[in-house]
């Protein structure tokens, strides 16, 4: 049975063309042209990070959303940048009796956003909350940790293999890929995806009729 499912954020719960288009704002290039960039860097196995090297070298992603917050351009997010389906199936999830968590590796900023959209969840961190960030085991041992049942019954829900799917696998968790956002389409073909994921699925309203299946 299944009796917790736990969402990564960027791109599973949240859509972030916004936030990547303010970073290129900020880089002071043409939005499409960034995109591109970023598109390209996580297609050859980069880290995106490389993406913003690309057009400033030496660029530090945590001193620059300092320097943006200083200038009173922080990055945000609100209810308009969530995903139509988010609420509605975290609901659905909660009403079949499933815990329901929502953890990714996100800022101390982003947790308080994450927390004032009262979303339907009965736990939420960030990787700035307990100071590990995915793809660590370490993070993941702290989901398992933290959820009110053991590894196997607990199901990571992520857009990116190497970040979400591969180390919730290694600590015993379920996996459900999500096939969305930058990553979700570029990996989609990956062996990986196949032989980590215990579902792959296009849309979050199909996991409470996993949840189901697996109670049946």
């Amino acid at each position: 049975m299944i009796e917790a499912v736990v969402f990564d954020v960027g791109e599973t719960l949240v859509d972030e063309t916004r936030e990547y288009g303010t970073w290129a704002d900020w880089l002071g290039v043409p939005r499409h042209t960034f995109v591109s960039v970023f598109g390209a860097t996580i297609a050859q196995g980069k880290d995106y990070r490389d993406a913003f090297q690309v057009f400033r070298p030496g660029f530090d992603l945590a001193e620059e959303r300092e320097a943006r917050a200083r200038a009173g351009q922080p990055e945000t997010y609100g209810e308009e940048d969530l995903y139509i389906d988010v609420r509605p199936a975290l609901s659905k999830l909660r009403e079949l009796g499933v815990w329901v968590g929502i953890v990714g590796n996100q800022t101390v900023r982003s947790g308080r956003i994450l927390r004032s959209l009262d979303l339907p969840a009965d736990f939420i961190a960030t990787s700035d909350d307990w100071g590990v960030q995915k793809p660590a085991v370490e993070f993941f041992e702290k989901v398992v940790e933290v959820a009110p049942c053991e590894a196997s019954r607990i199901v990571y829900v992520g857009d990116r293999v190497e970040n979400d799917i591969a180390p919730a696998k290694t600590v015993g968790m379920r996996t459900a890929y999500i096939q969305r956002g930058p990553w979700g389409w570029i990996q989609r073909d990956l062996p990986e995806v196949a032989e980590l994921s215990d579902w792959t699925i296009r849309d979050l309203h199909e996991l409470p009729e996993i949840v189901v299946a697996e109670s049946g």
